[in-house]
This record gives structure tokens, sequence and C-alpha cells, in this order.
């Protein structure tokens, strides 16, 4: 009799175990996972080596909104990803000039970013089911500007950037500037 008792309880351990796993596999897969920040194109907002917690519902309910850090896979090598700032949305009107973000029209006072960008843009239409992105170090980093991202279409996006955990001196919710809340779409 005590071996079917040590059996059911080792029974219990494995049902337990493949269920945590199983569990873990479905968060993973449709709700949020892990990731590293990989080098330095949105500093000074997130830092090389730092670990996220990426959202990977909301989109599949909603669209991208402007001013949300997202995760995606690059467009030129799907294995990689990359994260960047949504800046536009599809119909907006980007251009960069003088140092500024223009978007619709007007310019972005981006509180957010260190230096300004040193170089010209557009201007550009974000077409249909895409974004356009920028990182925050706009001096240093590979986005939308770019030929191999270009603007990203919707099915590469994995993720918006919920909150910082690591470094545990840095535990934070990410949110969106609220600049960005004043703007209306261009048509």
């Amino acid at each position: 009799m005590g071996k079917v008792g040590e059996k059911s309880v080792v029974m219990e351990y494995v049902e337990s175990i493949v269920i945590a796993i199983l569990l873990a596999l479905f968060i993973m897969t449709f709700i949020g996972r892990s990731y590293v920040v990989d080098g330095a194109s949105m500093v000074p907002t997130l830092h090389d080596g730092e670990r996220l917690i990426v959202d990977k519902l909301t989109y599949r309910f909603s669209e991208p909104k402007r001013g949300e850090i997202i995760v995606f896979k690059y467009p030129a090598n799907p294995k990689y990803r990359f994260i960047k700032r949504v800046i536009g949305i599809p119909g907006d009107e980007i251009m960069i000039e003088n140092g500024k973000v223009y978007l619709n029209g007007r310019p972005l006072e981006e509180d957010y970013i260190s230096e300004p960008i040193n170089e010209r843009f557009g201007p550009f239409v974000v077409p249909e089911g895409t974004v356009f992105v920028l990182g925050d170090n706009r001096n240093n980093s590979q986005d939308s500007r770019y030929f191999g991202v270009g603007y990203i279409p919707k099915k590469l996006i994995e993720g918006r950037a919920l909150m910082r955990y690591w470094p545990l001196t840095s535990i934070d919710v990410i949110h969106k500037p609220e600049i960005f809340s004043d703007f209306a779409t261009a048509k």
C-alpha cells in the first residue's frame, strides 16, 4: 500500500511541474515575456542589459499608440529583436529638420531624449498597417529612418514594453510621454 501512495505523490509532483511548464509557455506565447535591452539606442530611457516585461496581449486587440515603446522583429532579419519608441501611426506625417522631429506639422517637445537629432528626413506619411519608430538615442539608433528597418508592419510587432524589472534599483512601469496625447492624425 505504501508504494501506491508514493506513486500518487510522485504523480502529483509530475502533474504540478507539467502544469507549471504549460502555464509558463502559455504566458510567454500569448501574454508577456522577458526582454533584455541590447545596445544604447534607447538611452537615456532604457540602458544596455536592463530587463523588461513585454506585454504581448495588448496589440492583439488594439493598435500601437504614439509614444509607446515596442519590441519588434527586425524586418531585414526577423531572428533579431529591436526596441524603439513609436513616433508615428498610419496617416501621420513625419519630418525631421533642424534638430526636431515634426509630427503632423508640429514639433515634438521631447524631454526623454538627451540630444537633438542631427539629420534631415522626410516629410513622409506613415502607411496603413505600419508604425514609424525612433530610438530615444537618436544619433545612435538604427530605426525607421534607415533601409532595412523602415516602417514597421504591425505583424512584426511582438509587444509593448510594460515595465523594467532589472536592475532592482531601476524597477519601474514604462509610461508613454504625455506630449503625444494632443496630436491629431494627419489625413
